[in-house]
């Protein structure tokens, strides 16, 4: 593998943008980047002594517990690019994961991710510690987290998740997603693709975003014609994984907005039993498509987005 003299990491995958990876607003879409790190941790599991652990026999893999994301620039059809990865830190049988996505063709960051993973049964999901030979290797590919990948607009303290149906029924977050887990959106060992949260996010985002974007556009000094959006930041923590048939509801709020950013949470629930798959806060950004660039909050703008805004919400 091959190592770039101006960002940390060996190269864990490469590749490019298609056509079909992009959305309405011209880029590609946020899940094909957690495809992307899905596919590079892959590689950076190999680095670290554990070449199998994604194949159906493996004796142990690696499973996500968090996903810390921030979006630098757009990707589009096309690009090319390339993933570089390294060992943050590593404990006793979890470890925090450095994943760098680049544009192959300038060296700038496309996007970057603070995984952290667990060493655990392939089927059964129990965590167990890390061999000898996965901390041997790890102090060869530690690193330290660029500047740019650090957290900026999210907390990224120990997490304490509170969603649950019954809190999302109780603060009114709006349900933007109802489904079910289907065939070819798990991986080997059954569990959902890490990739699918974000992703049902995505899908169901338009009709609750639209609105507080057009807050947005309407107060601007010089209201933008074409508006879209774009995610800046994502801290995504998981907390079980859905199986093959399993419900999906996804529930979102608003934080609050100012500057050129509004914070939301997603949580991604299990409508039959009530208790959270998944849960999130993101930073995001009404987006002037013409321009492609953000769109400031008046304060106008934000006295009506705090209006709008659920008190205590987060993780």
């Amino acid at each position: 593998m091959t190592t770039s003299p101006e960002l940390p990491g060996v190269e864990i995958w490469r590749g490019g943008v298609n056509t079909w990876d992009c959305d309405e607003m011209g880029h590609m879409n946020v899940r094909f980047y957690v495809v992307r790190a899905m596919e590079g941790l892959v590689g950076l599991a190999a680095e670290m002594g554990l070449p199998h652990a994604f194949a159906p026999h493996a004796n142990a893999t690696l499973v996500v517990r968090e996903h810390h994301i921030r979006f630098l620039k757009e990707a589009h059809a096309g690009a090319p690019l390339h993933m570089l990865g390294g060992v943050i830190e590593i404990g006793e049988s979890e470890a925090r994961l450095l994943q760098l996505l680049v544009h192959s063709a300038t060296g700038e960051l496309a996007a970057t991710f603070q995984t952290t993973v667990a060493h655990v049964t392939p089927r059964e999901g129990e965590a167990f510690p890390w061999p000898t030979i996965v901390r041997e290797r790890a102090k060869a590919l530690m690193v330290e987290i660029p500047e740019r990948a650090q957290a900026r607009s999210v907390d990224l303290s120990p997490a304490v998740p509170q969603a649950s149906l019954a809190r999302a029924d109780a603060l009114g977050l709006a349900r933007i997603s109802l489904g079910a887990l289907g065939a070819g959106e798990s991986d080997v060992f059954g569990r959902m693709r890490a990739e699918q949260f974000i992703g049902r996010v995505s899908d169901g985002i338009g009709a609750f975003i639209a609105p507080l974007r057009d807050i947005v556009a309407e107060a601007a000094e010089t209201p933008p014609g074409r508006v879209g959006g774009a995610v800046l930041e994502y801290r995504i923590v998981y907390l079980a994984w859905p199986r093959l048939g399993d419900r999906l509801e996804v529930r979102s709020g608003l934080i609050g907005g100012e500057g050129r950013v509004m914070r939301c949470a997603h949580w991604l629930l299990n409508p039959d039993t009530g208790q959270a798959w998944a849960t999130s806060t993101v930073s995001a950004i009404t987006f002037d498509l013409d321009a492609r660039k953000a769109v400031a909050i008046s304060p106008a703008a934000a006295a009506k987005l705090e209006e709008r805004s659920v008190a205590g919400l987060g993780l």
